[in-house]
């Protein structure tokens, strides 16, 4: 039987009912598998399901042939066949193990003509049972689903120093659901992943990428981030943060570098640029650290540090505009705190045009950095930072500070000063546009005169 809260799945109108009675009449049983039954009984939403099936990726297309409104067959070689159903894409995937050759990047993948053999091969207990539909409906959870589901914690079906060898992410997937699922983690698995991290040498910067990605964006991401680095595992792809907890000024432990940065994490909304710079922004205080009288500095900490979130988020294989954004934030991060004896309208404006489109951002990672426990100096900070908002606001009203651009552009430039395109185009245009900066709008009248002044004084 199946909780009562599920009868939807037995609508003979939906699909899950549908694809089951299809492979039933084939001659072959599909299940509910994975996430789809983790999330089922956990109550959350899950619009695309998975299923799992003795069937085979060419027998999986002609079954559906007629049924689908369409089919994917990228992940074939894998066993994975991609339907679309009701607008909706679900996976059916033949039974299957892989593994990792020792040194690869690639896993080895085996289909099975046995349920328990693929469930085995998932990598959690809460990920490892499956549901079937028909003939009657029947909960397979050979390796204590139901059970791990209900004390909330995560446990590898067979022994974590096999389940990690075989597929290596599977130990910074365990973090992820850490995250997302707010599970803990069960000793054995952590012991498993402080003594094996080095296995995760052999798995792509995509897939990293991937599952770093899911990980941060979680509600409360900190623990587990926390967890990842007391484990050893974040050594093996983001050593910057690992380096944190060196970091730490030895006479104020309040300024615990590791425990700020997770902290600042936990703050930010759950949007992936965000977050991630939230993670990154202090990973240059390790490399400026220096003691004084008065305890540790970290003096151009962000200028190191974004130069290093570079560095790291190219090497994840993050996209150019993820790797410029999340440095710039970065870079930007201690930039309104410069600002301690008022905002004048230059410097608005100069803060506006450095930020651009992610002037947003930087206000809530600038917002959420404050994480002092002197509530009388987070109060001091975050009023300046609406005293800056307030000022941007006033300044818009005024003139349009979002595109801080002179009255003339190159082409009037050239022709004024009778010359070809070439650098002396650019040095013009920096000017008129730090004139626009300082001073707010001006006339293309004004602006030749500058120019002129400026072409005589050169």
């Amino acid at each position: 039987m199946i909780p009562e809260r599920l009868g939807w799945l037995l609508d003979p109108d939906r699909t899950p009912y549908q694809a089951s009675r299809l492979f039933a009449d084939a001659g072959f049983h599909l299940y509910l598998v994975g996430g789809s039954v983790r999330d089922l009984l956990l109550g959350r939403e899950h619009t695309d399901l998975d299923f799992t099936t003795e069937a085979r990726p060419e027998q999986i297309l002609e079954i559906v042939d007629g049924w689908a409104d369409a089919t994917f067959t990228i992940g074939a070689a894998f066993g994975t066949i991609g339907v679309v159903k009701g607008g909706v894409v679900h996976e059916i995937t033949t039974f299957r193990q892989e593994v990792y050759r020792d040194e690869s990047r690639k896993p080895i993948v085996r289909f099975s003509d046995d349920l328990e053999t693929d469930l085995s091969r998932r990598d959690f207990t809460v990920n490892a049972a499956a549901l079937g539909l028909l003939p009657e409906p029947a909960m397979i959870d050979p390796y204590g689903a139901l059970v791990d589901l209900n004390k909330r914690i995560l446990r590898t079906p067979i022994g974590p120093e096999v389940s990690f060898s075989d597929d290596p992410l599977r130990m910074l997937r365990l973090f992820r659901f850490m995250a997302t699922l707010q599970f803990d983690v069960s000793p054995d698995a952590l012991a498993a992943v402080t003594a094996m991290h080095e296995r995760m040498r052999v798995v792509s910067a995509e897939r990293i990428r991937d599952e770093l990605s899911r990980l941060l964006v979680a509600p409360m991401p900190g623990e587990a981030l926390a967890a990842m680095v007391d484990t050893g595992l974040a050594e093996e792809f983001l050593p910057e943060l690992s380096a944190l907890e060196e970091a730490r000024d030895p006479f104020h432990r309040h300024k615990d570098v590791l425990a700020h940065t997770l902290a600042v994490v936990d703050k930010c909304e759950p949007r992936l640029r965000l977050r991630l710079a939230a993670l990154l922004h202090d990973i240059g205080k390790p490399d400026t650290r220096q003691f004084t009288e008065g305890g540790v500095s970290f003096h151009h900490h962000e200028v190191v540090g974004a130069r290093m979130a570079r560095t790291r988020l190219r090497e994840l294989r993050f996209s150019k505009d993820e790797v410029e954004d999340i440095s710039r934030l970065v870079f930007l991060h201690l930039r309104p705190h410069t600002f301690k004896m008022g905002w004048t309208d230059s410097a608005v404006r100069r803060y506006v045009r450095d930020a651009g489109p992610l002037l947003e951002d930087l206000n809530l990672l600038v917002r959420s950095d404050v994480t002092t426990k002197n509530e009388a100096r987070a109060r001091a900070i975050q009023q300046r930072i609406d005293e800056l908002e307030e000022r941007i606001a006033t300044l818009r009203e005024q003139e349009a500070i979002d595109a801080l651009r002179p009255p003339i552009d190159g082409n009037d430039v050239m022709a004024f000063l009778n010359i070809e395109p070439g650098p002396l185009v650019g040095q013009a245009m920096r000017m008129l546009t730090e004139h626009r900066i300082d001073h707010g709008p001006y006339t293309p009248e004004e602006a030749y005169d500058l120019l002129r002044e400026w072409n005589e004084g050169r």
